[in-house]
């Protein structure tokens, strides 16, 4: 460290062909890490410099490291991945949940036969350990959170390993309402609009023949809520999206839909609902009621979450605070 405050530290790495995915093309992931910790990162030969305030540089040296171990795993790494590691770096430790060593790769990981999905963020990895562990999980905040993707990945998983026998993925078709009758086709056509990223999570984890012929055989089903009513739903993996738009009675129906041998991720954002003015969340009653009842979980997550652009995440924050 300098008279003036500030910390030079060194970085030698031992495998030189990991140095260009490390860096990115044009080194834009160190720009990244430069820009987002205010240090200034310089590279000659497999030694790397980071210059800047000691807290600073000390989590550029982690971000980095957490880079390069995630490469020598044989794990791919992009700006969204740079940018998620760059804000665990920045997470303090919460309540409850142990900091990631941003340094090291996680050891929690869920495994689907097109990708393996680690946990982004501190709380990430409290959901990826609910999901494994819990019978019944709540996953509430903002959007880009991974909330519904995380949980079609154990789903997923848990289909391809035979935990369970059925995978079922639900959504409440609100934006449609009454119209549903205007528009063409059959209630299938009308209702798949508003379950597309039901869809679009699986042909993200699944070969897209295997997604269709799963669908056919019934092993996985995508349905509104309302077809989820008198079922009893044993041996299954259930997902509720968008569960802010039900209702109370929605909701109490879905959650006793619960059987043997199965298990129920809710996902939704309290303070993101398309219900009429003056309907109460589904989503909001069921936390009041439910909260602290062993083997059900919930899992908060908040703006500092988000693992889409970076600029989501501020535009979460902008709204929350014009809203609070």
């Amino acid at each position: 460290m300098d008279n003036f405050g500030r910390a030079k530290l060194e970085l030698d790495f031992d495998q030189p062909y990991l140095l260009g995915p490390l860096f990115g093309d044009y080194d834009r992931h160190l720009v990244m890490i430069e820009q987002r910790l205010g240090v200034n990162i310089s590279a000659r030969g497999n030694r790397v410099v980071i210059d800047g305030e000691p807290d600073a540089a000390a989590r550029a040296r982690d971000v980095l490291l957490g880079l390069y171990n995630r490469l020598d795993q044989g794990h791919d790494i992009d700006a969204a991945a740079v940018e998620s590691i760059i804000g665990m770096a920045n997470q303090p430790a919460l309540d409850g949940i142990i900091a990631p060593d941003v340094a090291q790769p996680s050891q929690i990981m869920i495994r689907t036969r097109k990708k393996t999905i680690v946990p982004r963020s501190a709380v990430q990895t409290a959901y990826m350990e609910s999901l494994a562990r819990d019978d019944m999980i709540f996953a509430l905040g903002p959007a880009g959170t991974g909330k519904t993707y995380v949980a079609v990945a154990q789903a997923v998983s848990q289909l391809i390993a035979g935990t369970v026998d059925r995978l079922i993925l639900s959504r409440p078709a609100v934006e449609a309402g009454e119209r549903l009758g205007f528009l063409p086709g059959d209630m299938k056509e009308k209702v798949d609009p508003y379950l597309r990223p039901l869809y679009d999570a699986l042909y993200d984890m699944l070969p897209t023949e295997q997604v269709e012929r799963r669908i056919a055989s019934g092993e996985i089903e995508i349905a509104p809520i309302a077809f989820m009513r008198g079922r009893t739903l044993s041996d299954a993996f259930i997902i509720l999206d968008e569960a802010q738009n039900t209702t109370p009675q929605q909701m109490k129906m879905f959650l006793t839909r619960f059987g043997m041998r199965s298990r129920m991720v809710i996902c939704g954002d309290p303070n993101q609902t398309d219900l009429p003015r003056g309907v109460e969340s589904g989503l909001n009653d069921a936390v009041v009621k439910l909260e602290g009842i062993p083997k059900l979980s919930m899992i908060r997550f908040s703006s500092k979450d988000v693992v889409r652009h970076p600029l989501v995440g501020r535009i979460v924050e902008a709204y929350e605070g014009r809203d609070a």
